[in-house]
């Protein structure tokens, strides 16, 4: 048995509905949805959500566990949402929120605009500050890299855009003679 799968979720406060592998979380934030493998069973009882194997097999046990965690994040989403910061390092470097997108100016010949993606928000602090916030974890995260990939940080001087708590290790450079 997993010993991640085998935790029970606690759901107290939500609307969650189980509908043969489907699955409906509804809280203060929004709704998630997920369809989970039949190997898979979740049990509703006393305002917590157990997930159980149906078969005994290695790929069952591995998916108990992956489930859980995809259902405690769900559940986490819903009742406090979730946000990966960035930070843009560099002279000229900097982000405007236009409408719900994001302008980048990355030291490129032209701005970059940034599209939000359904169910995220963008908040800045700042012009070098960007939040990423959403209720699914995956998208979140998903989001947040996306942005990065704009201008990777590079290891000579630390430029480019990068998390918050992200460390750059730099390297030395040429050295003079």
């Amino acid at each position: 048995m997993s010993r991640i799968g085998k935790l029970p979720v606690d759901i107290k406060d939500l609307e969650v509905n189980v509908q043969g592998t489907h699955l409906v979380v509804k809280g203060p934030k929004g709704v998630l949805e997920l369809t989970y493998d039949a190997s898979i069973k979740l049990e509703q009882k006393d305002g917590y959500l157990t997930l159980m194997k149906q078969v005994n097999t290695k790929e069952a046990s591995a998916k108990h566990g992956m489930y859980r965690a995809l259902v405690a994040n769900m559940v986490r989403g819903v009742r406090d949402g979730f946000e990966k910061q960035l930070e843009l390092v560099g002279v000229g470097y900097k982000v405007v929120l236009e409408g719900v997108d994001l302008v980048f100016s990355l030291g490129y010949s032209h701005p970059i605009k940034f599209p939000a993606p359904a169910g995220i928000k963008f908040e800045l602090e700042g012009q070098t500050k960007v939040k990423v916030i959403g209720i699914d974890k995956q998208l979140v995260g998903q989001t947040a890299a996306n942005i990065r990939e704009l201008r990777l940080p590079e290891p000579y001087k630390g430029k480019g855009v990068k998390y918050i708590d992200e460390v750059i290790r730099k390297k030395q450079g040429k050295s003079v003679k």
